[in-house]
């Protein structure tokens, strides 16, 4: 950055020169992508729904500049203040979860959202990143002070914010944050006997659910057999992949869009094969999986605990989320609503991740041993082997 010496001095510096840019320049890129495929997949929504045609993209770039605000300012935290960060999003997250319940709007047989004057938003969304952050620091509390109970209390905030989802219901979260809480805990180096244990009681849950939830016994059932229901969305984001082939029908030459209702969010990855094809698909996969890799390699070079741990959860949140989205697109998961980060039109969802993403910026930055920055360009380049 030619404005920005080596030998500046000075916050913004500071960060320039600690700050992983090439997982920033990943995500940037997964932006950029996002807007131009939300243009493309949102104006045949919004003219089904009687908007203007760019009534979503609008929306969408209105949502990025608070999203680029979070993600910057989030990057600038030392990890002391990250962790009061999420403590504090927990509670107000954890309150407005709760409203939902209570005031929320139903919409699709669900309470999963809050109308605050002209915006809609989603509390869970920001409660999922913010319940890592502190649940990874529970765990690592309870690993340096065996004394601490922070494993129960990471295993009661666990069971109050899946409690809460069912609640809504929203079992698709419910997998998500269960996953990553469960990888968190496995880190910790919890013996087989209870990793087996928690592992059956996810089994009993989701045997529970398919018996006493039917719709969700329905996209099971769909899912094994397509002719036991309506596949309908799932048939046509196939159809968009074998019609896009390798390189697409091209930018705004697609149909899928004109026929899926949730073409702009959680099917706009078959959007994106249709109209610009698979190797524009695998770019994306990549995209996702880089960050992913990343952040996992900054992780094992980590000694701290907490340091370690939050940034697994955060960048296995990003890339579940993300696998699940794409997977449900191309018929190897059940349907499932949920949204492709940073490219799926959603306000709440893009927030979140910004503040995720923003989180392991953060964690991932180089630093001393009392958490004060180096100051000098360590993540200037690639990783080459060995330390950074």
């Amino acid at each position: 950055m030619g404005i920005i010496g080596r030998t500046d001095r000075g916050l913004l510096a500071d960060w320039w020169w600690t700050v992983d840019r090439w997982l920033l320049t990943a995500v940037l890129f997964l932006i950029v992508s996002g807007l131009l495929l939300c243009l493309a997949a949102s104006p045949s929504v919004a003219e089904r729904l009687g908007l203007n045609e760019f009534h979503f993209f609008r929306r969408q770039m209105v949502f990025l500049v608070p999203a680029f605000v979070v993600l910057i300012g989030t990057s600038f935290l030392t990890p002391r203040h990250l962790r009061r960060t999420a403590l504090m999003l927990t509670f107000v997250s954890f309150v407005l979860v709760g409203l939902t319940l209570v005031i929320g709007p139903q919409v699709k047989g669900a309470t999963r959202w809050l109308n605050l004057g002209p915006l809609s938003v989603q509390p869970s969304e920001f409660l999922k990143p913010a319940f890592v952050i502190l649940s990874a620091w529970l765990f690592a509390q309870s690993m340096k002070r065996p004394e601490m109970p922070g494993g129960l209390l990471a295993t009661l905030l666990y069971g109050a914010f899946v409690g809460l989802l069912i609640l809504q219901p929203d079992y698709g979260q419910t997998v998500l944050v269960t996953a990553v809480w469960g990888l968190m805990l496995f880190l910790t180096g919890l013996s087989w006997r209870w990793i087996g244990g928690f592992a059956g009681l996810g089994a009993v849950g989701m045997y529970a659910a398919y018996n006493t939830v039917p719709h969700v016994a329905r996209r099971i059932d769909r899912f094994i057999n397509p002719e036991a229901g309506d596949s309908f969305q799932v048939d046509a984001a196939i159809d968009s992949f074998i019609r896009g082939g390798l390189l697409g029908e091209g930018p705004g030459e697609g149909t899928v869009k004109r026929i899926l209702p949730d073409a702009h969010s959680d099917f706009i990855f078959a959007v994106a094969g249709e109209e610009l094809g698979i190797l524009a698909c695998l770019a994306l996969l990549g995209g996702f999986a880089y960050i992913v890799l990343r952040g996992m390699r900054h992780a094992l070079e980590e000694a701290d605990p907490f340091l370690r741990l939050a940034t697994v959860g955060l960048v296995s949140l990003f890339g579940l989320q993300a696998a699940i989205n794409m997977a449900v697109n191309v018929a190897l998961l059940p349907a499932k609503g949920m949204t492709l980060p940073f490219v799926s039109y959603g306000g709440s969802s893009l927030l979140s991740m910004a503040f995720a993403v923003g989180a392991v910026l953060a964690l991932t930055r180089r630093r001393g041993a009392h958490g004060a920055s180096l100051g000098r360009s360590v993540w200037a380049a690639p990783m080459a082997p060995g330390r950074a």
